[in-house]
């Protein structure tokens, strides 16, 4: 295919804005976990959309923040370096409020070269009385460039074609990096402890869920097709291994179905999954237990301008 076309997006922006929301509503599948709490990304993930004429690879990333944390600082990390090297930006922003300092710190870091599209997210929660151009413009000026505005709605489905196809002007020709039936570059493991997480976002209180990691202990195939997952979360303090355990365990297993509903729709199998608690006290701010859980850190190098 002479004319195939094939290039990296990556989509950029600060919490929740719904970053993971659009990448898999633009595959037609879960492959992102999501929640409406920040921070529910937390590292780099390829989306892989492909068809007959191209197909687009979109790198999704933790939201830019003021980092509070160690774990804080690699989400930033992630987020940044995404940037190097892709064929165009896409800048998702939140619609339903003006910028914010994050926002500001966001423009700060777009490349100058790479072709950008401003997408204005969640624009289906916008009061009416609030002019779409008066906040377009209040992003686009944080920019000081000219940049290409995509009204969305993520959750709805509004403005995702006309997204497609002004990304897909900016892929060069070239072939494939994945095969076509990849959609992401993910293991299913990976994806499990995702999801297991994104069930505890879900459904635990505002103190506890950032405080929450998650390790896959076993993944096993069984010979009646079944696969068994043992995973354990961990959090800081013991007051909230508690409130995770809940009364007689009910908040455990609220979040083991959840988990497990969202897995079994992934794997297309059903699914045994066993969960417990621990507590890792600090875990954030301790580098040798982000390493094991896959968090590294490295030295900022500031780039030259």
């Amino acid at each position: 295919m002479t004319n195939f076309r094939s290039g990296f997006i990556a989509i950029i922006g600060r919490p929740n804005v719904g970053k993971s929301t659009l990448v898999n509503a633009l595959l037609g599948q879960k492959v992102a976990a999501v929640s409406p709490k920040a921070q529910t990304t937390r590292r780099r993930q390829l989306g892989i959309l492909t068809t007959e004429t191209y197909q687009m690879i979109f790198v999704d990333t933790p939201g830019i923040h003021a980092p509070r944390h160690k774990l804080g600082e690699f989400l930033n990390q992630e987020a940044r370096e995404s940037l190097d090297g892709v064929d165009a930006a896409l800048w998702l922003v939140d619609a339903t409020t003006s910028p914010t300092e994050d926002d500001e710190r966001i423009a700060s870091l777009l490349p100058r070269r790479t072709p950008l599209v401003l997408g204005l997210n969640k624009m289906d929660l916008v009061p009416a009385e609030v002019p779409s151009a008066a906040r377009r413009d209040a992003y686009q000026a944080l920019v000081k460039r000219e940049a290409n505005v995509v009204l969305l709605s993520a959750t709805r489905g509004d403005g995702l074609a006309s997204l497609l196809t002004l990304l897909t002007s900016f892929l060069p020709v070239r072939e494939a990096e994945f095969d076509a039936e990849q959609v992401t570059d993910l293991y299913e493991k990976e994806i499990a402890a995702d999801l297991i997480r994104e069930a505890a976002l879900l459904n635990l209180r505002e103190e506890v869920p950032h405080g929450v990691a998650v390790r896959i202990d076993e993944f096993k195939e069984r010979e009646n097709g079944m696969a068994y997952i043992a995973a354990t979360l961990f959090v800081e303090r013991d007051s909230q291994k508690g409130i995770v355990i809940g009364e007689g365990g009910k908040m455990l297993k609220t979040i083991g179905s959840s988990a497990r509903t969202e897995i079994e729709a992934m794997g297309g199998r059903r699914v045994f999954l066993e969960l417990r608690v621990k507590v890792l006290k600090d875990w954030r701010n301790d580098e040798e237990w982000l390493k094991r859980f896959g968090y590294k850190v490295k030295k900022e190098v500031r780039r030259k301008k």
